[in-house]
């Protein structure tokens, strides 16, 4: 096998179970995001816009939507003869079958993949953010500063520091101290769980921590690397980063993209986003039919008004309709005269005439009010809602309704449909 200098891990296994049914049958880098795109088309991109040609995607939770999507990497230019793109799930050893149940456990259950390229360096990536990173700049920090392990982190305002892992470093870059989600924090860089190892430090860490329950980078790993003397580095990022693990920061970072002059662009021509883009006619939008300041995907015909969107691919919406601050993912059909504001409205759902969702004031959701919040009505992959139903604020429907699946043919505010088995 051909030796590579720097090969990347993309964990890919997450179920994202705060973006509720959006991700109870796919794992939440499938998730679409943007109309055409899914959440993992961003780090794949970067991969290959950072010339990064080897990546092992680990997946694990409700894989096949993933899966598919990914195929042989030809979207990405990751169909390689040597390298490319690599899906790695969980699988049954000779002697026992386990899961990953953790982070860098993850990676230590593939480490026989990384010998395949023997890397000089192995590059750790999530697969659930919205961001654009050169990681060659990155790797050339690490090598510059003579480091074993460099963290990628960003500075967030310290009264949200908070919430987040915190990297304390001297004037230099170099990592002296870390706290977790501390009272007091003494810095304001947050880790963003990309990291970039000396492959001979990660492989050593990992075996010497491979029975560690749960074994995680963040708790485990890293901080055995720096008790053991490795010198640490952080690589400090000031661009868009957006964790969209809620549906609210999910539909925020949506909105953003149709901004005058969006903070996160996804039209650069020198840093693209790729995705598999099937064969699909062109955006229809009839003589009635109107799109203000929206992202339209290929496919999608559009009778009614629609504003302040993201509609995704294959999209038919009715006329005599008016959508608002809303997704719509691909391959949704939304009947005549509805009626939408601030909805998110997950793949393949059916919607049928006279529909109006978002009305009345919020209260709280019944099922999960943390999941639920901000206003948001969210409707789940293949549900269908009967004609002339009107929805309030703070719900969610899943699956295949009827009528009297409706109070007189409503649901109130913070009230929720989940039939689990459709």
């Amino acid at each position: 096998m051909v030796k590579k200098e720097m090969i990347a891990m993309l964990l890919a296994g997450g179920q994202g179970s705060r973006l509720g049914v959006l991700t109870s049958k796919m794992a939440k880098p499938a998730v679409s995001f943007g109309g055409k795109y899914r959440i993992i088309d961003f780090p794949l991109s970067n991969c290959i816009n950072s010339g990064v040609d080897t990546v092992g995607v680990l997946t694990q939770y409700q894989p096949l939507r993933l899966n598919t999507h990914i195929g042989i990497g030809i979207p990405w230019d990751l169909d390689r003869n040597v390298g490319g793109v690599t899906v790695l799930p969980p699988y049954e050893k000779s002697s026992n079958s386990e899961w990953y149940t953790g982070t860098a456990n993850a990676i230590y259950q593939n480490l026989e993949y990384m010998e395949m390229y023997n890397p000089d360096y192995v590059l750790i990536l999530g697969g659930d953010h919205i961001y654009k990173m050169d990681y060659e700049v990155m790797l050339d920090f690490h090598k510059s500063n003579g480091a074993e392990v460099t963290l990628a982190a960003m500075p967030v305002p310290m009264e949200e520091a908070k919430r987040f892992g915190i990297v304390i470093a001297d004037e230099n870059k170099k990592i002296i101290d870390f706290q977790e989600k501390p009272a007091e924090p003494r810095s304001n860089l947050a880790s963003m769980g990309i990291y970039i190892f000396n492959w001979k430090t990660l492989r050593e860490a990992l075996i010497a921590k491979k029975d560690q329950p749960a074994l995680d980078f963040g708790k485990h790993v890293i901080p055995f690397c720096h008790e053991n003397g490795a010198p640490l580095y952080v690589y400090e990022f000031n661009s868009y980063w957006k964790d969209v693990g809620t549906l609210h920061s999910y539909w925020e970072a949506n909105m953003e993209l149709i901004d005058i002059i969006p903070e996160f662009n996804l039209y650069e021509e020198y840093w693209k986003i790729y995705t598999d883009s099937s064969i699909l006619p062109p955006q229809y939008i009839s003589f009635e039919g109107e799109a203000e300041r929206c992202i339209v995907g290929e496919g999608t015909d559009i009778y009614g008004r629609v504003h302040n969107s993201v509609i995704g691919r294959g999209v038919t919406i009715g006329r005599g309709t008016v959508i608002k601050d809303s997704i719509i993912m691909n391959n949704v059909t939304i009947g005549e005269n509805c009626s939408i504001n601030k909805a998110i409205i997950a793949e393949d759902a059916v919607l049928g005439n006279g529909i109006e969702l978002g009305l009345w004031d919020e209260e709280p959701n019944d099922t999960n009010a943390e999941i639920y919040d901000k206003g948001l009505v969210t409707i789940g992959e293949k549900s269908n809602i009967p004609s002339g139903v009107k929805v309030g604020k703070n719900t969610v429907i899943f699956g295949i309704t009827d009528k009297d699946d409706y109070n007189d043919g409503c649901l109130a505010s913070g009230k929720s449909i989940i039939k689990v088995g459709d």
